[in-house]
This record gives C-alpha cells, sequence and structure tokens, in this order.
C-alpha cells in the first residue's frame, strides 16, 4: 500500500491528491473535536496513530516478488470512527515518507486513499455489521482489522491497475495481476492483524475502559442500586 516515489504519473498523483483530500480535511476536523471535547482521550488517539505508524512500517516480503505490509488502521477506525484516520494516516504516511523511505511525497495522495480511506470505512463496516447482528466484540474486532488491511491492498491494486494496464487484459487485466501478487502474503497477513487486534482492545479493556464505553466500543456497565 505505499506505492513508492515515482511510480505515478504526475496527473495520476494530482487525481488521488484531489481525491484524498476532502476526506483528510474532514478528518483533521474532527481530530481536532475529538481532543478539545474528550481530552481524556487523547492518550487513545496517540495509540491509534502508533499502532498504525509501527504495522504499517513493517515489511515483509512476498513468494511472489513483492512486499506486503499490516495497516493497523482498524484500531483507529473502530475507536474513533473512519475520518479520524483518514487524516491519522496521511500523518503516518508524512513521516514513513520522509525518515524510512517508505511510500512517497508525490504519491502520498494515492496511499493515503488505500490506506487511510478506503481501508479504514472498508473495516468499520463489517464492525457495525457485526455489531449490529449482535455478534461478539471480538468478531467485530476482528472483522474490522482483517477488512481495513485487505480492502487496502485491493484499492492499491485498482491504483497500479491504472497506471500500468495490461498489454492484453487491459486494466481488468491489470487488477487481476497485482491481486495475485498480493492475495499470497496479505490474506493470512490481514488474518494475523484481526488477532492481534483483539488482543489489543482487550488490553485496552482492562486499561482505558471508561474511555471505551464513552466511545460506544464497550457496552457501559450498568450501575447497581443501593437500598
Amino acid at each position: 500500500m505505499h506505492i513508492a516515489e515515482g511510480v505515478l504519473s504526475p496527473a495520476q498523483c494530482a487525481v488521488w491528491y484531489a481525491a484524498a483530500a476532502p476526506f483528510v480535511i474532514h478528518g483533521g476536523y474532527r481530530v481536532v473535536k475529538e481532543v478539545k471535547e474528550h481530552p481524556e482521550n487523547k492518550l487513545l488517539l496517540a495509540t491509534a496513530g502508533a499502532f498504525t505508524f509501527v504495522l504499517s512500517a513493517i515489511k515483509l516480503p512476498s513468494v511472489t516478488g513483492s512486499s506486503s505490509h499490516p495497516t493497523g488502521t482498524g484500531v483507529g477506525a473502530a475507536l474513533f470512527k473512519p475520518p479520524v484516520m483518514a487524516f491519522l494516516g496521511m500523518i503516518v504516511l508524512i513521516f514513513q515518507a520522509l525518515l524510512l523511505a517508505h511510500g512517497g511525497i508525490s504519491t502520498l495522495g494515492a496511499n493515503t486513499f488505500s490506506m487511510g480511506i478506503a481501508g479504514p470505512w472498508a473495516g468499520y463496516a463489517f464492525y457495525k455489521l457485526t455489531k449490529k447482528c449482535h455478534g461478539p466484540d471480538a468478531l467485530a474486532i476482528f472483522l474490522c482489522m482483517v477488512f481495513a488491511d485487505f480492502i487496502t491492498y485491493v484499492v492499491t491494486s485498482f491504483q497500479l491497475a491504472f497506471a500500468f494496464p495490461d498489454p492484453t487484459g487491459g486494466f481488468w487485466g491489470a487488477v487481476g495481476k497485482f491481486l495475485t501478487i498480493f492475495a499470497w502474503t496479505q490474506i493470512p497477513l490481514a488474518i494475523a492483524e484481526g488477532l492481534l487486534g483483539i488482543l489489543l482492545f482487550r488490553f485496552l479493556a482492562k486499561v482505558a475502559a471508561p474511555q471505551l464505553q464513552q466511545l460506544g466500543v464497550l457496552a457501559r456497565t450498568p450501575e447497581v442500586s443501593h437500598a
């Protein structure tokens, strides 16, 4: 999901910047609002950003000669809803591009769209659907993490297919090839990330239960009335 510097044409970079910009601006507004209205959630916001930074900085080789990465964006999507992750995801990608040469500034719009927007929204959709169907919290978190990760790579495959259509199969032929390249490592990675997400939320439930209840991630414990 980290498309490198110079891979996309200037026109394609501009298109993805334009597509990501409204989400990032709205996400920045939501972050500022969250900090002002609920300053007690600052540490959870920092945790969501740090988790995304650490996991998405891990570079794992693919059996097809490419590389894959976890994303970590499902945590912030479940805690603070997807708009916040558009802003946090962009900040993470800027630091990775400047400090780790991971991704690029010209491709920042494309990378933000796939990792900070499409992935979190997909994960959050499965999270809410599971909650609506009264599924267990662990399953909701697991699916949120899995699909936030995997859909990021699906979108990246489409982005690369737009840039490099297959000579014979055209756009859809290129989509199939890029999806195949990523799928070998990304499916097990997404599942592993889902399991890690369950462990993280169990830890947060112990150390930050009031904040999780205020955010609606944990059900509020009924107060016991005393006679």
